[in-house]
């Protein structure tokens, strides 16, 4: 009788032993293959996700970054399933990871919005290397465009290092972005003066400058009468590259030709009336 209760024993340890490698050692192959295959696609989706950035000619370090982001992420996720599949509450894990990256984004919550606002500028390219800007309250030539900062150059070459977020954050005025701009400038001449004339001179010099473009036309027309001149706008259109060198020579060249024909550019003017009261001071007593 002992002996068939032993064998009985042994019977039901190795029939629950069969029980739980049966139930658990599916569970295990199913987390192994959960986690090979979560790992091969975390990779796969990273190369597609990195390979579509590269074909809008997404910025290098921005391509390299996101891509590692994408799959790190994607690993977590792998990783958090598969434990889960061995029966692992998981809930716990995903508190403490969301409490991390809840401190960290705390901690890093201005460096975060200006990378931020770097994969912005990066993704929609508002401007590039090379193009004059005005943002931020600074105006210069953009140097690079890095993760949380652009380097701009004066144009008396001096470095400004701005945050991604004060670009981001108001208006960007592109100076470069469109191949050509019109220069605005406005001409006094007297009220005694030939206005005809004045803008045939101005037409002349404009005409003979293969700086300025034809189409579109050249606009000169009266645009103010002001207290001491009458006032021209001339607003020739030019290639970009020639707007101010175009500007100081046609004012340097208006100048002259103004003084070789007669024409008087009027400068503010004050007159000065005095009265003599009717006591005489001429006596002293």
């Amino acid at each position: 009788m002992q002996d068939s209760a032993a064998i009985q024993s042994d019977l039901t340890i190795a029939e629950r032993a069969l029980a739980y490698l049966t139930e658990y050692g599916l569970k295990v192959v199913a987390a192994i293959v959960i986690l090979v295959v979560g790992l091969w696609l975390a990779k796969k989706l990273a190369s597609l996700f990195s390979a579509a950035l590269n074909k809008r000619n997404v910025d290098a370090t921005l391509v390299g970054f996101s891509s590692s982001l994408v799959r790190g992420a994607l690993v977590v996720f792998v990783v958090i399933a598969a434990v889960g599949k061995l029966g692992v509450q998981t809930t716990s894990f995903v508190a403490v990871i969301g409490a991390a990256g809840l401190a960290v984004g705390l901690a890093l919550q201005g460096s975060l919005s200006n990378f931020a606002s770097g994969v912005l500028l990066i993704l929609f390219k508002p401007f590039k290397a090379g193009d004059f800007i005005k943002a931020g309250g600074e105006a210069g030539t953009v140097v690079q465009v890095g993760m949380l900062t652009t380097e701009l150059k004066t144009p008396d070459n001096v470095q400004i290092i701005m945050p991604n977020s004060e670009i981001m954050g108001g208006s960007i005025t592109n100076v470069s972005a469109h191949p050509t701009r019109r220069v605005d400038m406005t001409v006094g001449v007297g009220y005694g003066d030939d206005l005809n004339k004045a803008k045939r001179i101005m037409e002349e010099l404009l005409a003979n400058d293969e700086r300025i473009l034809s189409d579109p036309p050249v606009t000169i027309a009266v645009s103010n009468l002001g207290d001491s001149s009458v006032d021209f706008v001339v607003r020739p259109w030019v290639n970009s590259g020639d707007y101010w060198s175009v500007k100081f020579d046609f004012t340097k060249a208006v100048k002259e030709a103004f003084d070789a024909e007669g024409i008087s550019i009027p400068f503010p003017q004050r007159d000065v009336h005095l009265f003599q009261t009717g006591k005489d001071t001429s006596q002293v007593a």
